[in-house]
């Protein structure tokens, strides 16, 4: 029988997710660069796959990150207590911020940029 993912290796897949989209990189890409599939790159994350320690450095030097990068935002008792189910990791991060993100770094204006950060501002204190 299948057993659930460790919630600690599904919020470092997050983690891997947010990073590598943040930064523009693709799972093919990533995976070429580890020497991996891109399914592979799925299941780490996914959480369905634990990242090993020596993996995980290539990555952290690849996605130009620190280990602890991974271990941030960790919800407190995500580590499940023997015999109990994992908890819920929510994604500390969405998609659609992620876009934002994107596009955001992509204006290469900082006057842009910093009018686009005050409209941002206003909307938000006009709802």
């Amino acid at each position: 029988m299948l057993s659930d993912p460790n919630p600690v290796d599904i919020h470092v897949g997050k983690r891997l997710r947010q990073r590598r989209t943040f930064i523009g990189m693709t799972q093919e890409q990533l995976g070429a660069a580890l020497g991996i599939t891109f399914q592979q790159v799925q299941k780490y994350e996914r959480g369905a796959n634990r990242i090993g320690a020596s993996r995980l450095f290539d990555i952290c030097r690849i996605l130009e990150v620190q280990p602890q990068f991974f271990f941030e935002s960790m919800p407190e008792g995500a580590e499940p207590a023997v015999g109990q189910p994992p908890a819920r990791v929510e994604d500390p991060v969405d998609r659609e911020t992620m876009d934002l993100v994107r596009a955001y770094r992509q204006i290469e204006s900082a006057s842009v940029r910093q009018r686009l950060l005050d409209l941002a501002r206003a909307l938000a204190r006009a709802e």
